[in-house]
């Protein structure tokens, strides 16, 4: 039964209807917007749901921002009604990408296609969706998904294994009147290569291979600045990009702890019974096996410079608040950690695009979902031994 104007749905006390405050990017709230966390897609997306909040611009049905993102991706991948796109994405659109970048519409509309026929069973489900913005200024979002599903078809990662497989997906967007105009996207595939039983090492070099053929090179540019000269780092982070108190403090631990490497901020900022959610659908608890994976992906990158490029967060109504930062980490392949897969070190430069949700409850951070694409750090590698193989070739 669809619920009615005068029959709201209730979930734990909570009427959906109404929704939650969120900030704006000029500081003010808007009542009204949805959450995902607790409730089934039919609650999100009722059929007679009036407007939360001004969605000037929008298509009828979108009665929120988040009603918007959770609803029309539903509507193109699991409906299949691919051709939204066209009508939801400008035709200049950019998606960004760990594989690579996509500059127009027609090639999303591709992708999308191919990624239908290779798992033609796929599920997405929304996690959650931050956002802040307006219909006026636009609409930012960060739109977590656990995707589920079976290779039964020929495709991208080749013949049909007919194994299952579970990821996560990290999708942010930038909208304006009812068009996403640009879009980062960072997909846990090297979790669906391990699930399937599929070599990595194989889909790395096929991916750097169709780059290299197309002239594309990965150039070691030098040094990432996070140290200048024979300096100390930066000690003070740089918070021009947070909305508000909680945005700046997020950004001032993660620079202490990752551009000044002073660790301690995991035991300082995390709940004693956190909850860490990773690449390749890791699960752990606890401050130091959080702790543990961020050392190891240094460990990797022992020159590593990590720098935020956005930030922005969502009251929530399980209680407290959640911060979504956007972020890149740059640095050479020196050194041994989580990133096992690259073997020895190679010395070769690689670029992680990756992206993290926190939930602060009570002070402390209870959960963390941080997702970078293991497989596209195993592509770069590929790319920079290709490169440095023709360049031997040429002398």
């Amino acid at each position: 039964m669809q619920p009615t104007k005068t029959d709201p749905p209730v979930r734990n006390g909570f009427d959906i209807t109404k929704g939650i405050k969120a900030t704006s990017n000029d500081g003010s709230t808007a009542e009204g917007a949805l959450q995902v966390e607790r409730h089934d897609y039919i609650d999100m997306a009722p059929t007679d749901r009036e407007r939360s909040h001004s969605m000037e611009g929008f298509d009828d049905i979108y009665t929120d921002i988040v009603d918007y993102i959770v609803r029309c991706t539903h509507r193109i991948w699991d409906e299949r009604d691919i051709g939204l796109i066209y009508t939801h994405y400008t035709h200049n659109c950019v998606l960004y990408g760990t594989m690579g970048t996509i500059y127009e519409r027609e090639s999303i509309v591709r992708d999308t296609i191919q990624r239908l026929v290779t798992f033609p069973e796929r599920r997405g489900m929304a996690t959650q969706v931050l956002w802040n913005g307006d219909d006026k200024k636009g609409f930012y979002t960060s739109h977590l998904v656990t995707g589920t599903g079976r290779h039964t078809q020929y495709g991208h990662f080749g013949p049909a294994t007919g194994k299952l497989f579970v990821s996560r997906t990290i999708a942010d967007c930038m909208i304006y009147h009812n068009r996403i105009y640009r879009e980062w996207v960072v997909a846990d595939n090297m979790a669906i290569v391990k699930q399937l039983g599929l070599d990595p090492s194989t889909l790395a070099y096929d991916a750097a291979k169709a780059l290299f053929d197309k002239g594309v090179e990965a150039v070691d540019i030098g040094e990432n600045r996070r140290l200048i000269g024979q300096q100390n780092p930066q000690w003070e982070a740089d918070s021009s990009i947070a909305n508000n108190d909680l945005e700046a403090e997020t950004l001032a631990w993660l620079h202490d702890m990752w551009n000044c490497r002073m660790f301690s901020r995991v035991e300082k900022h995390y709940a004693p019974n956190c909850q860490y959610h990773g690449p390749k659908m890791t699960e752990l608890y606890g401050p130091s096996a959080v702790l543990h994976q961020h050392l190891g992906l240094l460990g990797s990158i022992p020159d590593a410079a990590y720098m935020p490029q956005h930030i922005l967060s969502t009251p929530c109504e399980e209680g407290g608040v959640k911060v979504a930062v956007r972020w890149v980490m740059e640095g050479h392949h020196l050194g041994y950690g989580l990133l096992s897969e690259l073997g020895k070190p190679t010395g070769l430069r690689l670029q992680i695009m990756g992206m993290t949700h926190y939930h602060y409850k009570n002070g402390k951070i209870v959960d963390e979902w941080n997702i970078y694409d293991e497989l596209s750090i195993f592509m770069q590698v590929k790319l920079g031994q290709l490169v440095e193989e023709a360049k031997k070739n040429e002398k």
